[in-house]
């Protein structure tokens, strides 16, 4: 049987050598992390270790598609600049030979521990001929992994309402002296919910309870769960896979939100709030959080959705990871916004203020296609906001940002966007003295929204032509808009490799 280091070896090989190809795609981002060749889906293992942060991911290495899955890695000291480093993870055990599937990252006597599914197959139906299990893998320098000898650490799911197959993505944490672990789950009859186990030592588990279960539209599997404290509440993240679409909101193949709520560790019971979605735009799933050296909650997500068209795959990768975005709970609502550590790329500021548009209106150096935009708005007499984003010279391609202040939704159209998938989302947003702000981050084949202080965010993959780069404002007919700030900043790259 060959060796977990030589299959590692092998995988790392397999990256190295279709490297260049992906970065001359013209799609390649410049400052978000993307696979260095070949499949990235799920953020793992998100943690900071040893004055690092490190962020695993789901990862096939051997094709632009998803397969067995393992586990990527890249580091960085300062949420920014990103350097890929070798696989660190590989199906190489008969309990995880089909794939080392979503799991997450703890620190424990100078060691990092990642806990992860492992995954079979035992027949062709993949609802039910699967076998999952929790294992884990060590290190001592945040590179290098060992299996442990008695894994799988938790080889069966509980007794009871609980799906026995269905049993992955395990989230770990530490309190008051116990490890916990959240793992996504079903029902028997297919209905989302989380199991909550407990440990002393990391390696020996104890089943608590089903923390909480899906009621109503909620879903048929709760996939990569993360429960978290903040400022004063605890807060569970999921992606509910099967919601039925209601009006504008779950559109998307499947959800990522949160609830808020508070965990009785006695009991491991999870009380909480309604549903909330995290992004409202086409592709985002399977967010994971972490606490950094200063405190802040730091969320980071797979910047794709299952079963959308990729047109990246030609030049053999597919998927990216978000930008990283601080958490913050306001009234109850958690708002994201980017890292501030992102100021570093920025370079030859444009800054524009006080201007009043009427009709489209479009402004000399604000264009591009890796850029940063931040913009205030006045619509006191005006009931509709314009922005078109990637337009190209004949105006045939273009990604639409817009508001209509009558409706109280932000709507973002990218059914002209160029290659890919098309399709519009809408999210509810009121304005407070008439005024809207909004900070976008547009990169090669992305574009980012943060409105009014990220209490609404929008994600979405967008596959312009290259060329296509200007960047055009507009408002309702005989409307006048009072642009009060707009700054413009391109973004540098900041991914590397180190393998």
């Amino acid at each position: 049987m060959t060796t977990h280091n030589e299959l590692i070896r092998k995988a790392t090989a397999s990256i190295k050598q279709h490297y260049d190809r992906v970065q001359n795609s013209e799609w390649a981002l410049q400052y978000h992390v993307a696979p260095p060749a070949f499949w990235m889906n799920d953020p793992n293992g998100f943690s900071f270790y040893k004055g690092e942060f490190h962020l695993f991911y789901q990862h096939y290495p051997y094709a632009p598609k998803w397969g067995p899955m393992h586990w990527g890695h890249a580091k960085s000291k300062d949420l920014v600049h990103w350097a890929h480093l070798p696989v660190a993870i590989a199906p190489s055990e008969d309990y995880d030979k089909d794939g080392c599937f979503s799991g997450s990252a703890i620190e424990k006597d100078g060691k990092l521990y990642l806990h992860y599914t492992g995954h079979t197959w035992t027949g062709d139906n993949p609802d039910v001929d699967l076998k999952q299990v929790q294992c884990v893998a060590v290190s001592e320098d945040g590179i290098h992994f060992t299996k442990l000898a008695t894994n799988p650490v938790i080889e069966n799911a509980p007794e009871g309402n609980i799906h026995p197959n269905h049993f992955r993505d395990p989230k770990v944490w530490e309190n008051n002296g116990f490890y916990y672990s959240i793992i996504g789950s079903r029902t028997k009859d297919n209905v989302g919910q989380a199991l909550l186990y407990r440990s002393d030592d990391l390696l020996q588990w104890e089943f608590m309870n089903v923390a909480v279960k899906g009621e109503g539209n909620q879903g048929t599997m709760w996939e990569c769960p993360d429960l978290f404290p903040l400022n004063g509440k605890d807060i569970l993240v999921i992606s509910p896979q099967d919601v039925k679409q209601e009006g504008y909101l779950y559109q998307n193949h499947h959800q990522s939100g949160y609830m808020v709520g508070k965990l009785n560790y006695e009991t491991g019971i999870f009380q909480h709030s309604d549903f909330h979605l995290l992004d409202y735009g086409f592709d985002f799933y399977a967010p994971q959080t972490m606490i950094d050296d200063q405190g802040r909650r730091i969320l980071i997500a797979w910047m794709a959705m299952w079963e959308s068209e990729m047109p990246e795959q030609k030049d053999n990768w597919a998927g990216a990871m978000t930008i990283p975005r601080e958490l913050q709970l306001k009234d109850g609502k958690l708002f994201c916004t980017p890292v501030n550590e992102l100021k570093k790329l920025r370079e030859n500021e444009i800054h524009i203020h006080n201007v009043t548009i009427e009709g489209e209106t479009s402004f000399t150096d604000i264009s591009g296609n890796c850029c940063e935009l931040q913009i205030a708005v006045n619509l006191r007499d005006a009931n509709t906001f314009g922005l078109k984003l990637r337009v190209d010279e004949e105006e045939s391609e273009a990604t639409i940002l817009s508001y209509d202040k009558r409706e109280g939704f932000l709507t973002l159209d990218r059914n002209k966007s160029g290659k890919g998938p098309g399709g519009v989302r809408k999210a509810p947003l009121s304005l407070k003295n008439d005024e809207l702000s909004l900070q976008i981050l547009i990169d090669r084949s992305s574009v980012e929204i943060f409105a009014n202080g990220g209490e609404i965010v929008m994600t979405s993959r967008i596959y312009p032509k290259q060329s296509s780069n200007n960047i055009i404002f507009y408002t309702g007919e005989n409307e006048q808009m009072k642009l009060m700030e707009l700054r413009k900043w391109n973004l540098k790259k900041s991914i590397s490799i180190s393998f």
